[in-house]
């Protein structure tokens, strides 16, 4: 019989315990398996399909693999990669982690490929849904160098929330002005609460400016570690994940 454990988990299959945390793909893992390369409470197990749950004590190929429920990367995410799990032509934000990485990983929302910042992936669902829902209001702050002068008239459109298609109206946004150069552009702060497709670009397009830069700084209480290198990644801490989990 398959018992529960935690809030809300079940036991899982060996295959599938192992491919999560990294180990290989399915199909090489039941190889192994099968090749007596797995043991489980020091017992060499031949069966893919053996139920274990996530306290089990499992070895493969003499490596001990520890099962992590939910794991949380913060990224800075690079131009030119999508905010993808997987694609056949382009890369993704998930190939920027480590070969040996679970299987079940996406980002939380996604940036244009264009765009730059900050980025979480996880396998937390209801996290996820959480920190995207428009009605829990979660800021999303970024960074925008703009074609123009952004005027008085321009904070308070965004204020008021814009009509960026036939039927789409963002709710209201923050537009605060850093500064603006001899070139004519401006450097902002946009702060939103919501993620519809090209929204900040959209929002200036409106207003007969164009994004010339983007990059993503925080989201609700997380902000990017100024230490990370577009392109790279660290694992969130414990106290970082503690905040998200109150939005």
């Amino acid at each position: 019989m398959v018992c529960s454990y935690g809030i809300g988990y079940v036991n899982m299959r060996l295959d599938k315990f192992l491919a999560d945390m990294g180990a290989g793909t399915r199909s090489d893992i039941k190889k192994d398996i099968r090749k007596g390369k797995v043991t489980v409470g020091g017992e060499t197990v031949k069966s893919a399909d053996l139920q274990v749950d996530p306290e089990s004590d499992v070895c493969y190929c003499g490596r001990k693999i520890t099962y992590a429920v939910n794991e949380y990367y913060m990224v800075n995410k690079p131009a030119g990669v999508i905010s993808a799990s997987d694609d056949a032509r382009q890369s993704t934000v998930i190939d920027l982690l480590p070969d040996e990485k679970r299987q079940d990983l996406f980002p939380v929302g996604r940036l244009d490929k264009d765009t730059e910042g900050l980025l979480i992936i996880t396998n937390d669902g209801a996290l996820a849904h959480r920190l995207l829902s428009p009605k829990n209001h979660v800021d999303k702050i970024y960074y925008a160098k703009v074609s123009g002068i952004v005027t008085d008239t321009d904070i308070k459109c965004f204020a008021e929330g814009m009509r960026i298609g036939e039927d789409i109206v963002t709710l209201p946004a923050k537009l605060e002005v850093l500064g603006t150069s001899y070139e004519r552009t401006s450097e902002v702060f946009v702060t939103i609460h919501e993620g519809k497709f090209h929204q900040i670009k959209k929002m200036f397009e409106v207003r007969g400016k164009e994004v010339l830069y983007l990059k993503r700084l925080s989201m609700g209480p997380l902000r990017l570690d100024d230490t990370l290198a577009p392109g790279e990644y660290r694992k969130l801490s414990d106290e970082e994940i503690s905040e998200l989990r109150k939005w």
